[in-house]
């Protein structure tokens, strides 16, 4: 529907007045068929809530993935969610690099695969950082990276992928697995070429150096989910899991904490001689009466006062008061 300025109302107003347009002609105007242009190569598969629930998830795995990769390369690293789009798989392929870094894996229990395309300077960065130089993307092509390098660069990006396992927490309990390290796109055919895919371009800066990382998920992978992806599953599910956390969750964890109570009887200060010529019938004295209440211990802070005796012929101690927080340092 198109809302109309004051303007335009007024001109209509007056056009309807003086006779130049009467409401015959503005109604069947408004009847008229709207035509709209559809390109069936470019379906659209995500609609805008689908789309900025992906972004919501994907800026919590780049958070996610800056900690990582800050830590794994022990320098300043920065990565921000750029756009999220939707577009044919055949078009991702020509927009990325001709030799670039292409990390396959899949997320059970969803069926397919996924890509994560690193860019080649981002990539050389961390292989340099990675093999002790100060992070430059060196001038190597990654087509020809060495065995140890291949593997250098599986196993940060196999556990970088833990990453999306936490940003998809709230959404399904994925696992994500890397199948397949490649850096020729020809040779990567995970759809067919018209399958429409989610592009999540990520910005990413190591030190110096700058460059790009593509998430891309095709449409039929996360199919089955995506009543999972609404805005109101997004806000009831976050709601559930603060009030899981927030309450039930928390009272379970209280319940099975274990801590030490101590009633103590008082305490005395000797010499490590006099400790030494300790025999039996010897008599410690100790720096309370046996007419004051005993102090009762919950971890290291009185908590209570209490009077000793038995019960059921077993010594024990009886609770008389509770001690108020300001008092709690209090002996």
């Amino acid at each position: 529907m198109e809302v109309l300025s004051q303007n335009e109302i007024d001109a209509l107003l007056t056009a309807i007045s003086t006779g130049e347009m009467s409401a015959d002609e503005l109604k069947k105007e408004d009847e008229e068929k709207k035509v709209r242009v559809y390109d069936f190569k470019r379906a659209v598969r995500f609609s805008k809530d689908h789309i900025r629930s992906l972004s919501r998830i994907h800026e919590n795995f780049a958070r996610y993935l800056t900690t990582y990769f800050s830590a794994q390369l022990r320098t300043f690293v920065q990565i921000n969610v750029v756009q999220v789009e939707q577009l044919p798989y055949e078009e991702f392929i020509r927009s990325i690099p001709k030799v670039t870094i292409l990390n396959i894996f899949e997320a059970k229990p969803l069926e397919g695969r996924m890509v994560m395309e690193v860019n080649p300077n981002v990539a050389q960065s961390m292989i340099d950082r990675l093999l002790g130089g100060v992070g430059h993307s060196v001038s190597t092509e990654v087509g020809t990276l060495t065995e140890i390098e291949n593997m250098v660069l599986e196993r940060i990006f196999s556990r970088a992928l833990h990453s999306l396992k936490e940003a998809w927490n709230n959404v399904l309990d994925v696992n994500p697995r890397m199948e397949a390290l490649e850096t020729n796109p020809q040779f990567m055919q995970i759809v067919s070429p018209n399958e429409t895919i989610a592009l999540i371009s990520l910005s990413t800066k190591i030190g110096d150096t700058t460059g790009m990382m593509n998430l891309c998920i095709p449409h039929v992978v996360i199919e089955p989910i995506m009543s999972k992806l609404s805005m109101h599953h997004w806000f009831v599910s976050q709601e559930k899991v603060v009030e899981g956390t927030g309450s039930s969750a928390l009272k379970k964890r209280l319940h099975k904490a274990d801590l030490p109570i101590i009633a103590e009887l008082g305490g005395s200060q000797i010499t490590v001689n006099e400790l030494l010529h300790l025999n039996e019938q010897d008599v410690i004295r100790l720096n309370q009466s046996v007419k004051k209440g005993l102090n009762i211990r919950v971890g290291d802070k009185v908590k209570f006062h209490g009077t000793a005796g038995q019960s059921e012929g077993k010594l024990a101690v009886q609770i008389s008061d509770v001690v108020r927080e300001e008092e709690e340092n209090v002996e």
